[in-house]
């Protein structure tokens, strides 16, 4: 096996001298994890982790949470958490549970501990199947950290073989998907074994609470690390039949950094050996009626991305002006219109738009995103429903023909992933009869301008009837009565 980062040592052998403090700690006993099946998808930049449990409470009382625990190290790059829990021996429909960060008490502070809190008290002799969606970012570290146009981006990642819980583990299995390519070096456990592009570590068996068998696994991964420092998406409402989005993005490749010059000639010569690091398209997955696309950045319009629609979805190959390598990045606007009676709808007295929260573009990784609704001149008693916390705060737009402007919902999160795109809400409510207000303005101002014209042709505008303007007009009107004569 390669030799991995000192970074990666050190922390592995700090989470061990951990763990072992961690083990004269007492866990809980009533609960026992029967079975543990772990899956890491390691085919994009950011990191996927399903936990299927089989928990079952052997002790005398009711228990209502479930306890999960991480290290810091890894925590501390956690951008999802969601649990789905299904009481009985079989599965069936499974429930969402809440899950809150709890610090036990006597748990070491190197650990993160979350509580997934059941709907009802799991009985005693009761089984309950637990899935856990974790995902992470920033979890796989270029190695080596630069690399030149011609080379293949290697990162690392680093996990535990065995599932760290603070329940003791009757059997438990590990496969990691790889995004296929080389393995430079992977830990060599007596169960582990690489098939294709997926690698298993066995069973394991009667695992104590808090079991840690550290493993790393040193690839190839030249899928695109996207990674936008800012978004900021506008969404505009307007009562007349459209909803208009405006994005602006700042993206940057996020994996090994080109190391010396780039060669314009090697990489249109031969892109997949010259360049295979880098990536030239993102794509963009727009609501099946999306019209009016647009495409730009600071120099104008890119026609180098592509479109493809039907009535199902709407796609669009957003390519940028020249390739993006390891540290570089590009700034560009995507704006397209939607249909109003598709996004916003009447319930209570209130209207409400209800529309997806994050990026449409796949597997991008926002640092830093704003969403800002422009709600209608005139909306009022404002509320907004989102399924994650956000920073909020309302904001004044002013555009043309508006009186006191236009409120504006604003909403900020960090570290958003596509499991974020979920649907949020912005209720308000809204008079019709403030849709006739821009036409009246419209109307009333071309009636006081034809009015101020017919005035000013019919008002003689001299001083005297001896000034010369006067006596040059009698003038000219002896002269067009004799010409009409």
């Amino acid at each position: 096996m390669a030799t991995p980062p000192p970074p990666l040592r050190r922390a592995t052998l700090l989470l061990a001298a951990v763990l072992v403090g961690a083990l004269a700690s007492t866990a809980r006993a009533d609960l026992v994890i029967s079975r543990a099946d772990r899956r890491v998808d390691l085919t994009s930049h950011i990191v996927r982790v399903l936990s299927s449990l089989k928990v079952e409470n052997v002790g005398p009382d009711p228990d209502s949470q479930v306890l999960l625990s991480s290290p810091n190290i890894q925590a501390k790059n956690l951008a999802a958490i969601r649990a789905f829990a299904t009481e009985g021996k079989v599965k069936g429909p499974s429930t969402v549970l809440s899950i809150e960060v709890v610090q036990p008490s006597g748990a070491p502070p190197e650990l993160t501990f979350f509580s997934a809190l059941l709907p009802k008290p799991l009985e005693k002799g009761k089984i309950l199947h637990l899935d856990v969606l974790t995902v992470f970012t920033h979890s796989l570290q270029p190695f080596p950290e630069e690399i030149n146009q011609a080379e293949a981006q290697l990162v690392v990642y680093q996990d535990s073989a065995h599932y760290l819980s603070p329940y003791p583990v009757k059997v438990q299995t590990l496969a990691i998907r790889l995004p296929g390519g080389r393995v430079e070096s992977y830990t060599r456990h007596p169960s582990a074994k690489l098939v294709d592009s997926e690698l298993k570590y066995g069973s394991s068996e009667e695992l104590p609470p808090f079991s840690y068998l550290p493993v790393i696994v040193h690839f190839e991964n030249n899928n695109p690390f996207a990674v936008a420092k800012e978004v900021i998406r506008e969404i505009e409402i307007s009562h007349w039949g459209n909803v208009q989005i405006t994005e602006h993005y700042n993206i940057a490749h996020g994996g090994a950094r080109l190391k010396g010059e780039f060669s314009r000639i090697d990489y249109q010569s031969r892109p997949y050996v010259r360049g295979v690091s880098s990536f030239r398209n993102l794509i963009a997955r727009l609501p099946p009626r999306a019209h009016s696309i647009y495409y730009r950045d600071e120099i104008g319009n890119i026609s180098t991305s592509h479109l493809w629609s039907d009535s199902k979805k709407t796609q669009l190959e957003i390519e940028p002006r020249f390739p993006l390598f390891g540290g570089w990045q590009t700034t560009f606007t995507v704006g397209y219109g939607l249909p109003l009676q598709d996004f916003v709808f009447y319930s209570d007295g209130k209207r409400f738009l209800n529309i997806t929260f994050g990026s449409p573009i796949e597997e991008i990784l926002i640092e830093k995103l704003i969403v800002k609704v422009v709600l209608p001149e005139g909306s009022k008693d404002i509320e907004v429903s989102a399924p994650f916390p956000t920073k909020q705060w309302q904001e004044v737009k002013y555009s043309h023909l508006d009186i006191v402007g236009r409120p504006v919902v604003v909403l900020e999160k960090p570290d958003v992933i596509p499991e974020h795109n979920l649907y949020f809400q912005v209720y308000y409510k809204f008079n019709n009869i403030s849709l006739l207000r821009e036409p009246l303005m419209l109307i009333t101002g071309f009636f006081l301008l034809f009015l101020a014209c017919i005035v000013y042709m019919g008002t003689d505008m001299s001083i005297s009837k001896s000034s010369p303007s006067y006596l040059a007009k009698l003038q000219w009107d002896e002269v067009h009565n004799c010409l009409a004569y």
